[in-house]
């Protein structure tokens, strides 16, 4: 692409996109470009529509990320080309919604229990306590720790934003005994590579070993941790609103998939199955 993937990276950086984000678009319209061996400005409606349906259809990929790649060329195409882009020709893939997989207070305790490292303890507990995703926990700096107004600070969170969440109390501890046998400068959590942070993927295999040494089989990530906190508050009748701000949620509507989730009201209600017990004799077995 050149000279037009140079400008593509500056009108994303110039809007505030992250670093991942700019990759991932360059990456994806790149991909686009080689599959037709044209260049990108020969290439049009039709051709879009036959990219996203070559990546459902023979690639099988995600709806995420066709969306992805749909997101992509639509900026490239209004911002870079400085073309319309017609939504009602070029829809984007609809994807089912699914609730997120959530563990239980008691799961959680046994993963964490089954963590044989000091430093991903540490860390698996701030993801969890503070309700983080994982990317943010390992950009945590030492000054972001605040425990006279017990808060952790997020720097540049998703979509660029700034945030306070939680410092749990058993947090704190464990990051004070962690703290005394690291002594870390500058990165809460420090990485192999000098002057960088811990890597998302070896948090990742950390919690992989753990879950699997706990016996548990639910298909969980880290991204887990961070649904359980939302569940788990509001389990405990935490306002859905105060979730959304301790998550970093531009809109109430994605903090509100976690009313799908919680079993704050189902355990208050009984199955008719069990109410009409005393009518019927008991089953056979």
């Amino acid at each position: 692409m050149g000279i037009l993937r140079d400008q593509m990276a500056l009108e994303l950086r110039l809007r505030g996109y992250s670093p991942k984000t700019v990759q991932n678009y360059l990456a994806n319209v790149e991909h686009f470009v080689a599959y037709f061996r044209r260049p990108l400005p020969e290439l049009g409606e039709t051709e879009i529509r036959q990219y996203l349906d070559y990546l459902l259809s023979e690639r099988k990929l995600s709806f995420s990320s066709a969306n992805l790649a749909y997101s992509a060329l639509r900026f490239c195409y209004q911002h870079v080309l400085q073309q319309p882009w017609n939504i009602a020709h070029l829809p984007r893939a609809q994807q089912g919604k699914t609730l997120p997989e959530v563990l239980s207070v008691q799961e959680v305790e046994s993963l964490l229990a089954h963590v044989t490292h000091r430093k991903y303890l540490a860390i698996l507990a701030v993801i969890y306590s503070a309700g983080l995703r994982v990317s943010e926990a390992v950009h945590l700096r030492v000054e972001d720790i605040d425990s006279k107004r017990m808060t952790i600070r997020i720097r540049q969170g998703k979509g660029q934003q700034d945030r306070y969440t939680l410092l749990a109390q058993r947090t704190l501890h464990l990051l004070r005994t962690y703290f005394r046998c690291y002594r870390p400068s500058t990165w809460l959590f420090p990485g192999t590579g000098k002057g960088k942070p811990l890597s998302t993927r070896a948090v990742q295999l950390a919690f992989q070993e753990a879950r699997v040494a706990a016996g548990i089989a639910k298909k969980a990530t880290v991204h887990t941790l961070r649904h359980s906190f939302a569940t788990h508050l509001l389990d405990r009748g935490t306002d859905i609103t105060h979730i959304r701000r301790l998550l970093g949620h531009r809109r109430l509507e994605t903090t509100a998939i976690y009313l799908h989730v919680t079993n704050r009201d189902l355990a208050r209600l009984a199955s008719p199955f069990d109410r009409s017990a005393h009518l019927a004799p008991p089953l056979p077995w």
